[in-house]
């Protein structure tokens, strides 16, 4: 049975696991926390509320509570009504970044395995669920993808996390109006060290073995890469591979499918894996002891393998490696180097290399993932999701384990100030009355190691400077200064260099063996000029870089030294090994570059509104369903879960000013209030609101009264909306009824008009009749000496009584026949589309013409889509491929076909391809981009292919959207429809020739031709053809004019007898010597003039016959002419012939 555990502060007592928010509990201690925790991870509800603060439990295992139905179910809603949650985070952070407009930080902690980095993870893909739409670039699946690529060059196997970040990152979302407009990436000290050496039970980075996995045999021996087990650098190389060879190949895939989304193109992805493989044959590189201190090289073929793979000279890169030259009194002077300082220079080149390319790598992101548009810059908001190395302690803790706990250390003291500090000191200035809570403030031990001049860093930057300077040495310092401080301890033996730091998590005995060294992190000289003149063009950039101040890399344009120019420096030998420019920063040691990046990040997140998860590691085993109550307890005490429950318990969490909280629950208010206390107070008082207090400048609420104002705004809000709908829905009524009764009001007058028009049409022609009869036996003297007279001729009929003239239509844009809905883009997606669209790279800028245009479309597609895998082995275009057709048009295709019927389109609104295939109840559309690296994906799916081919049969093994529908049967060209030729004939290139198809609409007749024959016209034996020359083509005999007796087109025969009737006539000017000038209406014939023959089916020769909707000859040289039904818009008719 369930033990029952202390009264929640609402009343009543509660059951053990229940309680979702610890805050709530009015008795907490150890104990009663530890109990709730363990209760609820052996049920699997590894989340924890502390207040407004999380706590996540590593549960070590797969738990189906990240489902599409757990991301909907935590979009826009109150905490208080679902269970604590990741996403629950994600969505707090980003609701209040779009009601307030303030800047937010998720800052995650915990020790190293604790399931921060799959935290990060969770919280960015919320987070990024979360925006209303997706953008047109895709940012989206780019950003999330970004997480496998930084894993694979960043993370590596520890003893306490299978998938440890070895280094830390500062990730900010930019957002404007809720969408996501770009992010940006901050690194933070990469374990470099790894590189070239690991702890026992230690691995190196991911990508190493993701490669040996990965790689085909041709790539294998592109890379100049044998067997894992052949390589130093390579501790566990094999072995690793043997247990999880299968999962090494998958992420090895992934990080591919990664870059290839995010945008690295081949090249870049072959000078990434080409530096690695340089890494590892360096590591290879051994060195004799030889005499008088002086080193050679061991294994030539290693060190020549790895000067080709550079791009220098083998004999160049040896002499670096085992020499060094200096300059004194102006001559240059060689030096050996033992075997020691020669390992040296090797493993400093190797860890250059790699953590450069790595920075490389944050740049490139940071450009491919950076606002488009610079001017959205200044006004968006952001969320900062920090993941930074946990606090650890090993058996062996060396330079890099002290500046990931100081990190930690810096982090617990920006819990602290805003949970404790700053919360009640705020108490203390508004004139609240509160019980001042103890907590464990870590400021003294942060001011050992960063105090300025005297603090440890401080300390090793200046032993560092002094060449004869030792790592016992700068120990013995420290015991020096610090030997009395609470927080440090000496060793016992002082000839070895230890010391031990009691951190807030416990102490750490550290090893000060490499703190030197590792602190200088120098190359040897010349080395940074040797690499800028490699071949590899990725190793010639990164060494080019400058270093800024906090370690980052800062690129520099490509206009450098060209290849040429590097090639001819390597062959005359001219690289200075003593006067270098170099590329980093004079002085700038590594704990140097580590406290600014530390004090910039600090910068950052105090300018957010922070929201803290706390991660906690539940054995050191990293054993599923074991809960330690040692090591879980110890992990509460010294991270101030329990001071921080109480303070939440007790404390006011919410503190807006009186403007700002005012202008955001004012319609809480019965009456207009001002923005001052007494404003507030109204609020809470109508919002009936217990236990806040009101101070000088701000309000003071619990955590949870803001859910409460929340609730009670949106019932208002809800309230409205029923109002406004009620009094629209009765003006609308009001409006519809006066439209019906002029309706009604006009349909009685048409029809009295319609009575009474045959009596008039009789009466008007009689009037007619007897005018036309009067002028013709006037004399003709009488017209002509009213002519004389120049006297203005009156109308019978007046001027304002005409109708008005018809538009001029030369300009008008027609509808191509073969585009049935001009007005439908194909890139305007339903809303209720899995995907929106995502125009593809504008690499190709105007090469190919005006994007959006079908003559550029076509020259794209033909010019750079050879290899897209649309076309088969035997050279033809496959079954589910089609040209250039509308959304339309691909619907009514694929209406009546069966369901999982699909195609693949070309775009004529984007240089791109659209995937159109039948479900259920409709058709859907998506797009589908080519990357930057020319492979193909389906918008918004993860998995990225090197051809179409290769996307239609993964889509018909893995589903597509959300449903996971499978592609079944390609829908090909329909030879039952009207048209003559396949849709794709514009993007064949048979040697210039195009398919080409005439035949009559009411036969299957071509020109000369069987049914089912096509006709090839060459292209160059046509020219574009204008409208005027259109107007005189002949057909050939027996062709059947389309629309030659059209609604809109003149028909053969005599003119209507009322044609002359419909036009204006003079009394005073004789109507048998005057030609017509008015253009007869389109909806009369034109009469056939005498002796004309006219052309087969009764259509005018000077009317063009309608063509099949589907011909072009060239490129749409046959579509330039006008359709008869525009021609005959736009050409006058002929004269009338004389009586």
């Amino acid at each position: 049975m369930p033990r029952q555990s202390s009264a929640s502060a609402l009343g009543g007592s509660v059951v053990d696991g229940e309680v979702n928010d610890l805050a709530t509990l009015t008795h907490l201690d150890e104990a009663v926390m530890l109990r709730q925790m363990k209760t609820r991870y052996q049920r699997d509800v590894i989340y924890t509320y502390v207040g407004d603060i999380l706590v996540a439990i590593n549960p070590f295992k797969q738990l189906k509570i990240y489902d599409r139905e757990s991301v909907t179910k935590y979009k826009r809603t109150k905490k208080a009504l679902l269970p604590p949650h990741i996403y629950a985070i994600a969505d707090a952070a980003y609701s209040t970044m779009v009601d307030s407009g303030k800047n937010q930080c998720c800052v995650i902690s915990g020790e190293s395995g604790a399931g921060k980095t799959e935290s990060t993870k969770l919280l960015i893909n919320q987070v990024i669920e979360l925006c209303p739409t997706k953008t047109t670039m895709g940012l989206e699946q780019k950003i999330i993808q970004v997480n496998p690529l930084l894993e694979a060059f960043g993370n590596a196997q520890t003893v306490m996390n299978d998938n440890s970040s070895r280094f830390g990152k500062y990730i900010q979302l930019k957002f404007k109006g809720g969408q996501v407009l770009g992010a940006k990436i901050n690194e933070y000290l990469l374990e470099k060290s790894r590189v070239v050496s690991q702890s026992v039970g230690e691995e190196n980075f991911h990508i190493f073995y993701y490669m040996f996995a990965g790689l085909s045999k041709e790539e294998m021996q592109q890379y100049r890469l044998t067997n894992a087990d052949s390589y130093r650098y390579l501790s566990q190389g094999e072995s690793c591979l043997r247990k999880r060879r299968k999962e090494c190949q998958d992420a090895f895939n992934d990080l591919v499918n990664a870059m290839d989304l995010v945008g690295f193109t081949e090249e870049n992805q072959n000078n990434m894996f080409q530096v690695m493989s340089i890494v590892l044959n360096m590591g290879n590189i051994e060195f004799n002891e030889g005499a008088n201190d002086s080193s050679s090289v061991k294994t030539f073929d290693s060190l020549k393998t790895t000067a080709e793979l550079v791009g220098i000279e083998p004999k160049v890169l040896e002499s670096f490696l085992t020499t060094h030259e200096t300059m004194t009194a102006g001559e240059v002077i060689t030096i050996n180097l033992t075997k020691q300082k020669a390992e040296d220079a090797r493993d400093a080149m190797a860890k250059a290399l790699y953590g450069r390319v790595f920075s490389w790598i944050i740049n490139r992101v940071n450009s491919l993932l950076a606002p488009q548009d610079d001017s959205q810059r200044g006004d968006s908001t952001q969320i900062g999701i920090l993941d930074i190395f946990g606090f650890e302690h090993f058996e062996k803790n060396s330079f890099e384990q002290c500046c990931i706990n100081v990190a930690n250390e810096q982090l617990q003291f920006f819990f602290n100030e805003h949970i404790f500090k700053w919360e009640q000191e705020e108490y203390r200035k508004e004139g609240i009355d509160f019980k001042e809570i103890v907590y464990l403030d870590n400021k003294p031990l942060l001011s050992l190691f960063l105090e300025k001049p005297i603090g440890l860093f401080s300390l090793l930057d200046e032993e560092s400077r002094f060449p004869k300077a030792t790592d016992l040495s700068f120990v013995g310092k420290l015991n020096q200064h610090f030997g009395k401080l609470e927080h440090y301890v000496a060793s016992k033996d002082s000839r070895t260099p230890h010391f031990v730091v009691k951190h807030y998590a416990g102490e750490v005995k550290y090893d000060g063996d490499g703190f030197l060294e590792k602190n200088r992190d120098s190359l040897p000289s010349g080395a940074v000029e040797l690499l800028q003149i490699s071949k590899n063009d990725l190793i010639h950039d990164i060494f080019m870089a400058t270093l800024t101040r906090t370690g980052t890399m800062a690129l520099k344009s490509r206009r450098g030294r060209s290849r040429k120019t590097r090639n001819r420096l390597q062959a005359a030998g001219r690289v200075s090994r003593t006067a270098g420019k170099g590329t980093s920063l004079k002085g700038v040691t590594v704990s140097a570059q580590f406290k600014n990046s530390l004090t910039v990040l600090m910068e950052k997140m105090n300018q957010c509104n922070p929201h803290f998860i706390r991660c906690i590691k539940p054995n050191m085993g990293k054993r599923p369903n074991d809960f330690q109550d040692d090591f879980v307890i110890a992990q509460l005490r010294y991270t101030g879960m329990l001071e921080t429950t109480r303070i939440r318990r007790e404390g006011f969490a919410i503190r807006p000013d009186f403007n700002e909280f005012v202008n955001r629950f004012k319609h809480l208010a019965p009456l207009k209030i001002g923005q001052d206390a007494n404003g507030a107070r109204k609020i809470l008082q109508a919002a009936d609101i217990k236990g806040y207090h009101i101070g000088k400048t701000k309000v003071f609420l619990k955590y949870f009264h803001i859910d409460q104002l929340t609730d009670k705004l949106e019932r208002i809000h809800k309230a409205a909306t029923m109002w406004q709908k009620v009094l629209r829905g009765h003006v609308d009524r009001r409006r519809v009824k006066k439209l019906r009764e002029k309706a009604k009001q006009e349909k009685q007058q048409v029809a009295d008009f319609l009575v009474q028009l045959p009596s008039n049409l009789v009466n008007t022609s009689k009037r007619m009749q007897a005018i036309m009869a009067a002028d013709f036996k006037r004399p003709h003297d009488y017209f002509k000496a009213k002519a004389k007279a120049k006297e203005p001729a009156k109308p019978l009929i007046a001027l304002n009584d005409m109708p008005p003239p018809l538009p001029p239509l030369a300009d008008e844009k027609f509808p191509r026949d073969d585009d049935e809905d001009d007005d439908d883009d194909e890139d305007e997606f339903d809303e209720n589309d899995e995907v929106k669209p995502m125009p593809i790279s504008k690499k190709h800028g105007a090469k190919f013409g005006r994007e959006g245009t079908k003559a550029a479309s076509v020259r794209w597609f033909k010019e750079t889509q050879a290899k897209s895998g649309a076309k088969n082995e035997e050279g033809n275009f496959q079954d589910w491929f089609h040209g250039i057709i509308t959304r339309r048009r691909a619907e009514q295709l694929l209406t009546n076909k069966d369901i999982g019927a699909f195609l693949v389109r070309v775009s004529e609104s984007r240089f791109g391809y659209s995937l159109s295939f039948r479900v259920a109840t409709r058709v859907k559309h998506f797009m589908i981009d080519q990357t930057m690296s020319g492979k193909y994906i389906v918008v918004g799916e993860p998995k990225v292919h090197k051809s179409l081919h290769d996307l239609v049969v993964y889509h018909q093994r893995c589903g597509i959207g959300d449903e996971h529908e499978l592609l079944s049967v390609p829908c090909g060209q329909d030879s039952g429809d009207d048209e003559d030729e396949f849709d794709y004939a514009d993007l064949m290139d048979h040697g210039g020739e195009q398919a080409l198809m005439f035949r009559s609409p009411s036969s299957t007749s071509s020109i000369g031709q069987s049914p089912n024959m096509r006709r090839r016209v060459h292209s160059g034996h046509h020219r574009p053809v204008s409208t005027h020359s259109a107007q005189h083509q002949q057909f050939p005999s027996g062709t059947q004019s389309r629309g030659g007796t059209g609604s809109r087109g003149y028909a053969a025969g005599p003119p209507d007898p009322g044609y002359r009737q419909q036009h204006m006539m003079y009394p005073d000017e004789d109507p048998r010597n005057r030609r017509h000038a008015t253009n007869p209406p389109p909806m009369f014939s034109a009469p056939k003039l005498p002796g004309q023959r006219l052309g087969p089916g009764g259509g005018s020769p000077h009317m063009p016959q309608r063509m099949h909707s589907n011909s072009s000859v060239g490129q749409g040289q046959m579509r330039s002419a006008r359709s008869p039904r525009s021609t005959a818009r736009n050409e006058a008719p002929p004269p009338l012939p004389p009586r």
